[in-house]
Protein backbone atom coordinates (compact mmCIF):
# COMPACT_ATOMS: atom_id res chain seq x y z
CA UNK A 1 0.00 0.00 0.00
CA UNK A 2 1.24 3.57 -1.29
CA UNK A 3 0.91 6.62 0.75
CA UNK A 4 -1.50 8.84 -0.84
CA UNK A 5 0.37 12.38 -1.86
CA UNK A 6 -0.27 14.99 0.98
CA UNK A 7 -0.71 18.94 0.68
CA UNK A 8 -0.42 21.48 3.55
CA UNK A 9 -1.84 25.15 2.07
CA UNK A 10 -2.68 28.11 4.45
CA UNK A 11 -4.97 31.06 4.29
CA UNK A 12 -5.68 34.05 6.67
CA UNK A 13 -9.23 35.10 7.60
CA UNK A 14 -9.42 38.50 8.79
CA UNK A 15 -12.81 39.27 10.44
CA UNK A 16 -14.23 42.42 11.11
CA UNK A 17 -14.42 43.98 14.89
CA UNK A 18 -17.62 42.22 16.27
CA UNK A 19 -19.18 43.08 19.81
CA UNK A 20 -18.66 40.84 23.01
CA UNK A 21 -20.46 37.86 22.27
CA UNK A 22 -20.71 34.89 20.24
CA UNK A 23 -20.47 35.08 16.31
CA UNK A 24 -20.77 32.60 13.95
CA UNK A 25 -18.42 32.59 11.25
CA UNK A 26 -18.65 29.10 9.61
CA UNK A 27 -19.33 30.92 6.46
CA UNK A 28 -16.51 32.76 6.32
CA UNK A 29 -14.36 30.04 7.16
CA UNK A 30 -16.10 28.13 4.04
CA UNK A 31 -15.57 31.18 1.83
CA UNK A 32 -11.85 31.18 2.69
CA UNK A 33 -11.31 27.37 2.06
CA UNK A 34 -12.43 27.53 -1.41
CA UNK A 35 -9.33 30.25 -1.95
CA UNK A 36 -7.38 26.97 -0.97
CA UNK A 37 -6.79 24.18 -3.62
CA UNK A 38 -9.03 21.64 -3.30
CA UNK A 39 -9.04 18.47 -1.22
CA UNK A 40 -10.66 15.01 -1.42
CA UNK A 41 -9.85 14.29 2.58
CA UNK A 42 -8.02 16.11 5.16
CA UNK A 43 -8.50 18.21 8.33
CA UNK A 44 -8.67 22.25 8.48
CA UNK A 45 -7.03 23.67 11.72
CA UNK A 46 -8.19 27.17 12.55
CA UNK A 47 -5.86 28.92 14.69
CA UNK A 48 -7.10 32.89 16.40
CA UNK A 49 -3.81 35.16 16.72
CA UNK A 50 -5.32 36.82 19.95
CA UNK A 51 -5.94 36.36 23.77
CA UNK A 52 -8.70 38.41 24.55
CA UNK A 53 -11.03 36.36 22.33
CA UNK A 54 -11.36 32.41 21.37
CA UNK A 55 -12.78 29.92 18.67
CA UNK A 56 -15.66 27.47 19.62
CA UNK A 57 -18.15 24.34 17.98
CA UNK A 58 -21.25 24.81 19.07
CA UNK A 59 -24.88 24.45 17.67
CA UNK A 60 -26.11 26.60 15.04
CA UNK A 61 -29.37 26.96 14.74
CA UNK A 62 -31.08 28.85 17.99
CA UNK A 63 -29.88 32.01 18.73
CA UNK A 64 -30.86 31.93 22.16
CA UNK A 65 -27.56 29.21 22.39
CA UNK A 66 -25.18 32.46 21.44
CA UNK A 67 -26.89 34.41 24.23
CA UNK A 68 -26.90 31.58 26.91
CA UNK A 69 -22.97 30.68 26.04
CA UNK A 70 -22.29 34.67 26.64
CA UNK A 71 -24.51 34.81 30.13
CA UNK A 72 -22.84 32.00 31.12
CA UNK A 73 -19.17 32.42 30.10
CA UNK A 74 -19.73 36.07 32.18
CA UNK A 75 -20.85 34.24 35.55
CA UNK A 76 -18.06 32.25 35.45
CA UNK A 77 -15.66 34.36 34.66
CA UNK A 78 -16.83 37.89 36.13
CA UNK A 79 -15.32 41.18 35.62
CA UNK A 80 -15.61 42.24 39.32
CA UNK A 81 -12.78 40.04 40.05
CA UNK A 82 -9.61 40.88 41.94
CA UNK A 83 -7.51 40.38 38.83
CA UNK A 84 -3.85 42.18 39.30
CA UNK A 85 -3.95 42.49 35.32
CA UNK A 86 -6.00 45.53 35.01
CA UNK A 87 -4.43 48.13 32.95
CA UNK A 88 -6.10 47.78 29.71
CA UNK A 89 -9.79 48.17 31.49
CA UNK A 90 -11.98 45.95 33.31
CA UNK A 91 -12.99 43.51 30.35
CA UNK A 92 -9.49 42.56 29.23
CA UNK A 93 -8.46 39.91 32.00
CA UNK A 94 -11.91 38.01 31.74
CA UNK A 95 -11.44 38.02 28.26
CA UNK A 96 -7.70 36.72 28.71
CA UNK A 97 -9.15 33.75 31.39
CA UNK A 98 -12.66 32.77 28.91
CA UNK A 99 -9.91 33.10 25.83
CA UNK A 100 -8.19 30.32 28.00
CA UNK A 101 -11.11 28.26 28.93
CA UNK A 102 -12.09 27.79 25.11
CA UNK A 103 -9.08 27.76 23.60
CA UNK A 104 -7.71 29.40 20.28
CA UNK A 105 -8.04 26.82 18.04
CA UNK A 106 -10.29 24.03 16.46
CA UNK A 107 -9.64 21.38 13.81
CA UNK A 108 -12.70 20.02 11.95
CA UNK A 109 -12.26 17.31 9.21
CA UNK A 110 -12.92 18.07 5.87
CA UNK A 111 -14.28 15.75 2.43
CA UNK A 112 -14.45 17.65 -0.88
CA UNK A 113 -12.78 20.39 0.30
CA UNK A 114 -16.19 21.03 2.75
CA UNK A 115 -16.00 21.19 6.81
CA UNK A 116 -17.37 17.73 7.89
CA UNK A 117 -19.40 19.65 10.51
CA UNK A 118 -22.71 17.86 12.24
CA UNK A 119 -25.85 19.22 11.56
CA UNK A 120 -26.18 21.88 13.84
CA UNK A 121 -22.41 22.39 14.53
CA UNK A 122 -21.22 25.88 13.59
CA UNK A 123 -17.80 27.58 14.11
CA UNK A 124 -18.05 30.57 16.51
CA UNK A 125 -15.73 33.45 16.67
CA UNK A 126 -15.85 33.77 20.82
CA UNK A 127 -15.18 37.97 21.17
CA UNK A 128 -14.70 38.68 24.94
CA UNK A 129 -13.80 42.19 24.76
CA UNK A 130 -16.22 44.77 24.43
CA UNK A 131 -14.59 46.67 21.74
CA UNK A 132 -12.19 43.68 20.36
CA UNK A 133 -10.98 44.94 16.76
CA UNK A 134 -10.10 43.23 14.07
CA UNK A 135 -9.63 39.67 14.21
CA UNK A 136 -7.07 37.28 12.18
CA UNK A 137 -7.63 33.78 11.78
CA UNK A 138 -5.13 31.52 10.03
CA UNK A 139 -6.54 28.27 8.28
CA UNK A 140 -4.40 25.59 7.63
CA UNK A 141 -5.71 22.55 5.23
CA UNK A 142 -3.67 19.58 5.42
CA UNK A 143 -4.82 16.84 2.65
CA UNK A 144 -4.76 14.80 -0.37
CA UNK A 145 -5.11 16.53 -3.51
CA UNK A 146 -8.97 16.00 -5.26
CA UNK A 147 -8.24 14.34 -7.90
Amino acid sequence: MTAAAMTIQQTELVLPAMPRGFHLITDRVTDALRRLDPVSVGLAHLFLCHTSASLTLNENADPDVRADLEQTMNHLVPEHFPYAHTCEGPDDMPAHVKSSLLGASVTVPVRSSRLLLGTWQGIYLCEHRDRGGTRRLWITLWGTPAQ
